[in-house]
């Protein structure tokens, strides 16, 4: 899945090039260089849900405030799965968070900024259950970082530009979303219940937290207390945990034990599911 998305365009500003960490870049941004904040003024790019975290703990947001202010949400897919993307300007294209100067949030901004002049596509082989990231670079006639003379890994290009915790912490939101793709119709549409509770995992972690903090869910899922606790206060610990449990609801992976209590009410339900049928049967 790419990151940096172009819709619309006859001329497609992607390199139709696979490239891997060791791939040689030449690029640079820097401030006075004549296209400055030319890519900032003409954005569409979706977020990941680290990315949604950062910014909302930047400006002092619950992840609720950030997404009803700036944000609004769109379907990844035919189906419908929920994705976020950054709101712009009333009256252009531009990012809220531009400034002459520069980003006025440099030091959180969206992995779709971090990975520009490239695109993050993550993909699975037939018969491999791990995903590999690869990259291809986005050429924009407006931009002219590529004539600058500097060249340099795309992994040390990830490095300068603080990648590896966007890239840890969405790992698992987009191995999801490559499942999901790769099931096809015999997944089915989800129900919007479905998708609404994946928007909040994903999306909206200080509502999931709340919903974690549940009597419902401590009810539910056979957890460890000292481990609740780190729900509680930790966001990286809790994003990742919320991954795990959507692997269970999404594709019934036994990623998260249930209570005896839990598995009691689902046994049950099960037989008053398939009396009917057994009294037809007989």
């Amino acid at each position: 899945m790419s990151d940096i998305r172009r819709t619309g365009a006859i001329d497609n500003p992607v390199v139709p090039v696979q490239l891997r960490g060791d791939s040689r870049l030449q690029f640079r941004c820097r401030q006075g260089i004549d296209c400055w904040n030319a890519c900032c003024s003409n954005i569409d790019f979706a977020l990941t849900p680290y990315d949604i975290l950062r910014m909302a703990r930047r400006l002092g947001l619950t992840t609720g405030e950030f997404l009803a202010t700036f944000t609004f949400p769109y379907e990844m897919d035919a189906d419908g799965l929920p994705g976020v993307k950054l709101r712009t300007r009333d009256d252009r294209p531009a990012c809220l968070f531009m400034a002459d100067e520069g980003c006025t949030i440099y030091e959180d901004r969206p992995t779709a900024c971090r990975y520009y002049p490239l695109a993050l596509l993550s993909m699975r082989k037939a018969g491999e259950a791990r995903d590999e990231a690869h990259y291809a670079l986005v050429r924009e006639a407006h931009c002219h970082g590529h004539q600058e003379p500097r060249e340099l890994a795309i992994d040390a290009y990830r490095a300068e530009q603080g990648l590896e915790p966007y890239d840890r912490l969405a790992r698992g939101w987009r191995r999801l979303l490559l499942k999901k793709r790769s099931a096809g119709p015999a997944l089915g549409r989800p129900p919007k219940r479905t998708y609404d509770f994946f928007f909040m995992v994903c999306y909206d972690l200080d509502r999931f937290r709340a919903f974690v903090a549940s009597e419902g869910f401590r009810r539910t899922y056979d957890l460890d207390p000292v481990f609740l606790q780190r729900l509680a206060r930790e966001d990286e610990t809790l994003l990742e945990f919320g991954y795990r449990l959507l692997r269970q609801v999404l594709f019934g992976e036994a990623t998260i034990p249930l209570t005896a209590e839990a598995k009691a009410r689902r046994e049950a339900r099960a037989q008053r599911e398939a009396a009917p049928a057994g009294d037809a049967a007989g």
